[in-house]
């Protein structure tokens, strides 16, 4: 059955060796292709192949046992959602929280996130509660905790990571709902109570845990490096390490959601944005590991363009990460070349 490398299904099988132009083996026979050996068949130039008989939706097969694994993460990640709330009011209510509720929540939840390799796919999954609070934070633990696995930390030291993540806007308790719900633009007076989340967050971790780093993660999170940022105005290495990988998935999660006063905005021109404050704004470690490590995930998934056209991303453009080349029914389009196309939604 000979098709043309665009008519290829992930779940397909090689009927024969391939080769490239210059003889050298890309594909054995048998191999069943993925969207990453596909890709591979593009780069090499290869146009047609012969794959064996199909005898299934192949393609819905592949999809389903791709999502099983993420779907696994939803439950834990809504009752760490859920905890978040109690947590909050009790905090609210007393000016403490339980410390072991927190660990009862996360751990079990980082045990499950070390074997999820597909984080695009748990971030679409998960980014659909109501609160943007709670959910926020909880989106914040997990991505800070990838991060610092990332960055090379060790299991121990990235679970501290993303515990402090979890808990970085613990202080907002202190703050009025009218102002943390407010649809309109703050006033100068309304955004100087919305900064001060940072003192109450970790005057809050502090008395209740004696954690002194996951409460200066709270205090720092807002800081920038080139100074611009809250509550102290610090810079560069007087940020502490996780409180930039904190920053990082703070500002990745907020704006790929949707809160009162903004409208969430498609992954990958958010990931463009982060890399432009890499370069003065947030630490370049940490947000170049999130974008190297998330990018790849986005191979697969199917998009929506502001055409009104529905496709696949087949393959990351090296001369502009940010404008993948996408695959519809009808064409391939280079994103990198056509400007006037958009990502408008990515789907799982």
């Amino acid at each position: 059955m000979k098709l043309h490398v665009i008519e290829i299904s992930p779940g397909d099988r090689l009927k024969h060796d391939i080769f490239n132009q210059f003889g050298v083996l890309i594909l054995h026979k048998g191999t069943e292709l993925t969207n990453d050996a596909i890709v591979k068949l593009m780069q090499h130039g290869i146009d047609y192949i012969d794959i064996e008989p199909r005898t299934i939706d192949i393609e819905r097969t592949s999809n389903n046992a791709h999502q099983d694994p993420v779907m696994k993460v939803a439950p834990l990640f809504n009752e760490a959602v859920d905890g978040y709330e109690d947590i909050f009011l009790e905090a609210l209510s007393s000016g403490t929280f339980d410390e072991s509720k927190v660990d009862e929540l996360l751990q079990p939840l980082v045990d499950e996130l070390v074997g999820q390799k597909d984080v695009v796919s748990l971030l679409l999954l998960l980014n659909n509660g109501d609160n943007y609070t709670y959910n926020h934070s909880m989106q914040v633990g997990m991505l800070s905790y990838y991060i610092a696995t990332w960055l090379g930390y060790p299991k121990e030291k990235a679970y501290q990571v993303g515990k402090a993540g979890y808990l970085i806007d613990i202080g907002k308790c202190m703050i009025s709902q009218d102002i943390l719900g407010k649809p309109g633009k703050l006033t100068p007076e309304e955004f100087d109570e919305v900064k001060r989340h940072t003192l109450y967050g970790s005057e809050i971790i502090l008395n209740s845990t004696g954690d002194e780093i996951s409460a200066m993660v709270a205090l720092q999170h807002h800081e920038r490096e080139d100074g611009s940022g809250y509550p102290k105005g610090l810079r560069k290495d007087e940020i502490h390490p996780y409180a930039k990988i904190a920053a990082v998935a703070d500002v990745y999660t907020a704006m790929t959601s949707n809160r009162v006063y903004q409208s969430k905005q498609e992954l990958l021109t958010v990931l463009r944005e982060l890399n432009s404050l890499s370069f003065g704004k947030l630490s370049p470690e940490p947000t170049q590991a999130l974008i190297s490590h998330l990018l790849p995930n986005f191979i697969g998934k199917k998009v929506l363009l502001n055409s009104g056209e529905v496709g696949s991303i087949v393959m990351t453009n090296q001369t502009d990460f940010f404008r993948p080349l996408v695959q519809t029914d009808d064409r391939f389009i280079d994103l990198s070349k056509e400007r006037e196309l958009s990502i408008t939604e990515v789907y799982i």
